[in-house]
């Protein structure tokens, strides 16, 4: 699996996710439902820090943010 195939899984998967785009950083992401991200799954896949407040989800993975945003929208 690529990297960002297991992202979008510890997300919950693809319809989980409303809306990911990369900033900087972070993948700033809206999920449907928090209880399915997978935070540990996240850090193993290479995330940084995980931010959760209500169904926003920042994953922090470094300079690398905005394509794989952009490889997560082509997998949903």
């Amino acid at each position: 699996m690529s990297k960002a195939e297991i992202i979008l899984a510890a997300l919950g998967g693809a319809e989980n996710v409303e809306e990911i785009e990369g900033c900087i950083t972070r993948l700033r992401t809206e999920v449907v439902d928090s209880s399915r991200v997978d935070e540990a799954a996240l850090k193993a896949a290479g995330a940084h820090g995980v931010m959760m407040s209500g169904t926003v989800v920042q994953v922090v993975v470094g300079p690398e943010a905005e394509s794989l945003a952009e490889d997560i929208q082509d997998l949903m």
